[in-house]
């Protein structure tokens, strides 16, 4: 969902790097790129690490992170092109079509009724309740089950490193649509396909 169905990866990062600021420790935008894809609460715990931050305030520091995160999207997220013809294209197919995110309900609730997507998901499966986040690939295996269907008969889309390596390790096919200034970087190569744009797809690439 962020940063690949809507525009939102800039908004986190403002979140992100804000709340970290707040505390004092500035974190870089290839710094934060490094992290995308993990939930809040993991890549909290990440940077409070990496900059040794007191762990006791990590559980407000999450809770500040979301609270920015929503308010961000609500007030000035945005769809990326090609979103909602991509979506339509598999549901013109008769395909199931599931959303696997690392992000919780409540941001996703957010996101979904801002542009009117609520209706356009079969299953909605969210890495928040979840023991693992990515990389791991438990929130796309969780979200194939959800649609009765084996992973191996699934197309993931993703923008992250960290999504790309849950969903390969899913055994699923993997559309990557990375960042503009990440798009070289040979990192992707696990990806089956890589563009840089959603209206970039085409079904015959793949079938």
């Amino acid at each position: 969902m962020d940063g690949l169905l809507i525009d939102s990866e800039p908004l986190w990062q403002e979140a992100g790097k804000s709340t970290l600021l707040d505390l004092g420790y500035t974190l870089t935008t290839e710094q934060y790129h490094t992290s995308t894809g993990l939930r809040t609460e993991e890549w909290i715990d990440h940077w409070f690490h990496y900059f040794q931050i007191d762990q006791q305030l990590a559980p407000s520091a999450v809770n500040t992170i979301l609270k920015k995160a929503i308010e961000n999207i609500r007030e000035r997220g945005a769809m990326f092109p090609g979103a909602k013809d991509t979506i339509q294209l598999f549901r013109n197919k008769g395909l199931k079509i599931g959303l696997a995110t690392s992000s919780p309900m409540e941001v996703v609730e957010a996101a979904l009724n801002k542009f009117s997507l609520t209706d356009r998901f079969d299953v909605i499966s969210s890495a928040g309740t979840l023991p693992y986040g990515k990389p791991h690939p438990q929130v796309y295996l969780q979200c194939a089950e959800q649609l009765e269907v084996s992973p191996l008969e699934c197309l993931a889309f993703e923008d992250s490193f960290n999504g790309m390596i849950a969903a390969k390790a899913a055994r699923m096919k993997c559309v990557v649509v990375p960042a503009e200034s990440e798009f070289h970087h040979p990192k992707w190569a696990a990806a089956d396909v890589k563009l840089k744009t959603l209206n970039e797809f085409e079904w015959s690439k793949l079938f």
